[in-house]
């Protein structure tokens, strides 16, 4: 026709003038990686609060801090961190016009009169804000030092020995941040923020990296700094989320093309049309589907044993680790749980053959197996040759792909993706082996809810009614509960020592790992989700008297 509804910028890359574009259709089936999305959005989505730029991501509502804990629930790339870095004035609205620096006068016009109060306050610098970042592995690359040198530095409150004990980082104090674990530094980063002496708290996946026992004490402080100060939090462990949370803002779209936020809502009714896929009181159904779960724990399997395996002794300067022998079904996935640096991770090593028992006890060469390891590195190459390299069972492939949406990532450079990118590409790359035996090390880090569950039914399909056998290492009591059906329970002190039970039925594998945290399960009448009871409540005891702490009908 003549417009120039697409043009090249000097780069080589299309730019599509939104004004122009009928929304055909034709771009994003011509584009040959995916990378174009085109979507006709409805008027009704609201005031644009932010947008990065030309045909970037724009953002439509924002969630405003409530007394206690309030809850951010949407899937990865649709805007909550966005509304972090706004609410803690890190960015200010931009209400879509990118091109120019924000106006205040202009955002105090334009959004509603809360929001707008909120804004003017914060950028008249009259609201002090504490944010504990999502990226808690690029902190020893911008703070240089030790520990204790960071937390006294940040305690504005005088909580820096409240906060040692709560977070225990007594044995870490005295190191320098980059020699820490990632589960320490997450934890040493949570304690900075909540050291701070400020209005409100903001906390952007504060559970990566940390055992179920450390998120429930993390949860809990959290808890407590809700009964005086204002706390907004960013968390994709369901349960912990569901614990945690007195409100609960949902946010849904299209990921890394637009995020709309919805009402505030309660924890449970949140939760639950985020499920459901269809927001009541908006009348709007943002998913064709609904995310179920299983009201009965998937049983064991009667197959024939596939691998039995010996007992397993390990010892480093300061840790001793021993195991059970054990046996493996065919057609059944094995959950595992405990706490940190306990031996889980050198347990799965020792059946990939990675590290080799002291008893000499070696299954090298006993069947093949896939193992996926607990810290993903990016190597030199893009994507699609990192699959290339692989004999891959091409069907399956295909479907996990799709699944966990890894298709528009195959031009992608290993290293420039994202935590939560790198590890559904690693998991695509385990489960379409071909192995007797498939080993997963936390393959939950960094994937939000819908990921999980996706992963958890990509692994059922490929698992079930085969002849294999899958471990999966995790610390999400939704993704274990949902995925497997035995559990091996590991038990000790971290860093210091650690034994292997072997795989139990798994209702009695839950009740004693439950136990051993003092907490109990039970599930939601509407979706069948697991849910922590609150401790002390009526349920709680009942469980805990008639020793049921996994709670399945």
């Amino acid at each position: 026709m003549g417009d120039e509804t697409v043009i090249v910028d000097s780069q080589g890359f299309p730019v599509i003038s939104e004004v122009l574009c009928t929304g055909c259709g034709i771009c994003p089936k011509k584009c040959p990686v995916d990378c174009i999305t085109i979507i006709k959005l409805a008027e009704e989505a609201g005031k644009i609060v932010y947008q990065y730029g030309v045909n970037s991501f724009r953002l439509y509502g924002i969630p405003m801090p409530q007394k206690g804990v309030t809850g951010l629930i949407g899937k990865n790339g649709i805007g909550k961190s966005t509304a972090l870095h706004l609410l803690s004035a890190q960015i200010m609205p931009n209400m879509g016009d990118y091109k120019n620096s924000p106006d205040i006068k202009k955002i105090v016009q334009e959004l509603p009169k809360v929001e707008a109060e909120y804004f003017k306050k914060i950028s008249g610098k009259h609201i002090k804000v504490s944010l504990k970042p999502q990226n808690v592995d690029k902190i020893p690359f911008v703070v240089r030092g030790k520990v204790k040198e960071l937390l006294k530095k940040t305690d504005e409150r005088g909580a820096l020995n409240e906060a040692i004990e709560l977070f225990d980082l007594s044995h870490v104090m005295d190191k320098n941040l980059h020699e820490i674990s990632g589960g320490e530094l997450q934890r040493v980063a949570i304690a900075a923020c909540w050291c701070k002496d400020a209005d409100l708290y903001y906390f952007d996946e504060p559970a990566s990296y940390l055992d179920i026992e450390q998120r429930l004490k993390t949860a809990q402080a959290l808890k407590t700094l809700g009964e005086t100060k204002n706390v907004i939090v960013i968390e994709h462990d369901l349960a912990l989320f569901d614990y945690l949370s007195d409100y609960v803002y949902v946010f849904f779209g299209q990921e890394n093309a637009y995020g709309i936020v919805s009402k505030l809502k309660n924890t449970r009714v949140g939760i639950n049309q985020y499920l459901q896929g269809f927001l009541k009181e908006e009348n709007m159904r943002f998913r064709d589907y609904e995310i179920k779960f299983q009201k009965g724990a998937a049983g064991t399997r009667k197959g024939k044993v596939k691998i039995s395996y010996p007992q397993f002794e390990k010892k480093f300067e300061g840790f001793a680790f021993k195991s059970d022998e054990g046996e493996m079904k065919e057609g059944e996935v094995i959950g595992i749980v405990g706490k940190n640096a306990i031996g889980k991770t050198l347990f799965v090593k020792m059946l990939a053959g990675v590290e080799k028992s002291e008893n000499g006890n070696d299954m090298i060469g006993a069947y093949s197996v896939s193992y996926k390891p607990q810290y993903v590195k990016a190597l030199p190459m893009t994507v699609g040759q990192l699959f290339a390299k692989e004999k891959m069972n091409a069907q399956f492939f295909e479907d996990a792909c799709r699944k966990l949406n890894v298709n528009s990532l195959m031009e992608n450079e290993l290293d420039s993706l994202s935590g939560g990118e790198l590890q559904r590409v690693a998991i695509v790359q385990a489960l379409s082996r071909d192995a007797d035996l498939y080993l997963l090390d936390e393959p939950s880090a960094f994937l939000d809810i819908e990921q999980r569950l996706n992963f958890a039914s990509l692994v059922q399909r490929l698992i079930e009614n085969s002849n294999k056998v899958c471990l999966v290492v995790d610390h999400d009591l939704v993704l274990v509960d949902a995925i497997s059906s035995r559990i091996m329970v590991f038990e000790g002190e971290s860093s210091v020592f650690g034994f292997a039970h072997a795989p139990e039925e798994k209702r009695n594998g839950l009740n004693k790992f439950l136990k051993g945290l003092s907490i109990t399960l039970r599930r939601d009448p509407d979706t069948a989700r697991p849910r922590i009871n609150k401790p002390g409540s009526v349920l709680d005891r009942e469980q805990k008297e008639s020793g049921e702490y996994y709670y399945t009908d």
